[in-house]
């Protein structure tokens, strides 16, 4: 799921972190069934990876801010396992709870400038592995499928993608 903001430049995203101990839990996880998945710890993304030029990130700042600014904190609940299969090779933890929260989240980001077309419809979940056989997304499915996590959710953070490692830019505290 990528689209443009403007040229080439920057490649983006948002999502909300995942706290400790669940990040922890979550990660090592990740590690085992997709290798190269450490380049951005677990996260629930509301904007996928897009292309913005240099002169489009302070307008990209200015509306993520706008947008934290109308936003309450929120609860979030991960609990059990699921898959996009046969659509996408993607096992995933399930959000149940904040769901809806992110799902709103996630209209008000991508408007305005940065109404991008997606190439699936937005599903607020954390990825676990995906394009990887299916031996290994069923072993991520039956190793995950017990996995319980409940957290408040009180901000979300820009991240940039740099030389292959994403590197958060800035946090947008929820005050609405």
């Amino acid at each position: 799921m990528t689209g443009r903001v403007g040229g080439p430049g920057h490649t983006i995203g948002v999502a909300l972190r995942i706290p400790e101990p669940f990040l922890g839990i979550l990660d090592e996880a990740r590690g085992r069934f997709e290798p190269g998945a450490g380049d951005m710890p677990a996260h629930v993304t509301i904007l996928a990876p897009i292309e913005v030029d240099a002169a489009a990130m302070p307008a990209v700042v200015g509306h993520l801010a706008s947008v934290a600014a109308t936003v309450r904190p929120f609860r979030l609940v991960l609990r059990g396992v699921g898959t996009f299969r046969p659509t996408s090779r993607v096992v995933f933890v399930a959000v149940g709870e904040g769901g809806v929260q992110c799902e709103r989240l996630e209209k008000q980001v991508r408007s305005g400038d940065m109404a991008v077309e997606t190439r699936y419809p937005y599903h607020p979940h954390v990825t676990i592995a995906h394009d990887v056989p299916d031996a290994v997304l069923d072993a991520a499915l039956a190793d995950l499928e017990d996995f319980a996590a409940e957290y408040d959710v009180d901000s979300m953070g820009l991240y940039e993608n740099v030389d292959g490692a994403w590197r958060l830019i800035e946090e947008f505290d929820f005050t609405g």
